[in-house]
């Protein structure tokens, strides 16, 4: 019968060293007759000028991983001067055209750090402003069936931020007045995401968090409309922890503010009938 002998393992080591060994000469002895064609770099004595607007006409054309390649090869040729700077704002652009926020983001921070005092340095935090922003839609635009607890308002927030820099330091900028239409939308969706986690605690009868994700609401997002709602699960985890005192303050603010809500209109004394609405 037929056995097959394994080698032992410094043999093999030995023997496969010596392949490779083989191997790379030949590549190595090819190459140098010429027989590898040699890789070219197409953009090999390209002037700053002319880097740029070849990156700019692919990223126009949609191309844009080839822009952003092109983009860091004017950078890295020719760091300093108004192309260089351009072009960090350009690789920026790129990525978020591109889908991919993480780098956008990346790219963004970097032109602020390196440039905090240049002309278009509005546009590189509304650029972060809007990376964020798109990524944040994910769950808090569309509100999507999940474990409400397991969102992460994260990108909601640092949008707001970013935009909230272009409104302060840039009112009169063009980025202004869609940075502030943006901030809007963010408050409504971040102080929406407050509640639903509020009420995710009230259901699991965590009282104490539920009560105090509410008033988190009110204290960071007082004209969200979002506030009603808030007010509403106040008042019911106030009842249940028995605090009648914090419980009524709630509710009077409640019927103050909204003498329509569905939550005051009828409601003489807290109870089961609270959780009807949720």
């Amino acid at each position: 019968m037929f056995k097959l002998r394994l080698s032992s393992s410094k043999t093999f080591n030995r023997a496969y060293g010596l392949v490779g060994g083989l191997l790379l000469a030949s590549t190595l002895a090819l190459s140098g007759c010429g027989l590898l064609p040699e890789v070219k770099d197409e953009t090999a004595g390209w002037s700053a000028q002319k880097l740029y607007a070849e990156a700019k006409d692919n990223l126009n054309s949609g191309d844009y991983v080839r822009s952003v390649k092109l983009f860091e090869t004017l950078e890295s040729r020719y760091p300093f001067g108004r192309y260089a700077q351009q072009a960090q704002l350009e690789v920026a652009y790129a990525y978020y055209k591109d889908n991919e926020p993480i780098s956008a983001i990346a790219a963004c921070d970097r032109f602020i750090k390196l440039h905090p005092n240049h002309p278009n340095v509005d546009y590189a935090y509304y650029l972060k402003g809007l990376a964020n922003f798109n990524d944040d839609l994910g769950y808090l635009g569309k509100l999507v069936e999940q474990d409400l607890s397991e969102r992460d308002p994260r990108a909601a927030r640092e949008a707001f931020l970013a935009f909230k820099e272009v409104v302060t330091r840039f009112p009169e900028g063009k980025y202004a007045a869609d940075s502030t239409a943006r901030m809007k939308y963010l408050v409504n969706a971040l102080a929406s995401n407050e509640v639903h986690v509020a009420k995710y605690y009230l259901k699991r009868e965590a009282y104490v968090a539920a009560a105090n994700r509410a008033k988190e609401v009110l204290t960071t997002y007082p004209e969200a409309p979002a506030v009603e709602e808030a007010l509403a699960i106040m008042v019911l985890s106030y009842d249940k922890l028995k605090l009648p005192g914090l419980r009524d303050d709630a509710q009077r603010v409640l019927k103050l503010n909204f003498p329509n809500s569905k939550y005051a209109k009828g409601v003489s004394t807290v109870g089961k009938a609270w959780y009807r609405f949720w």
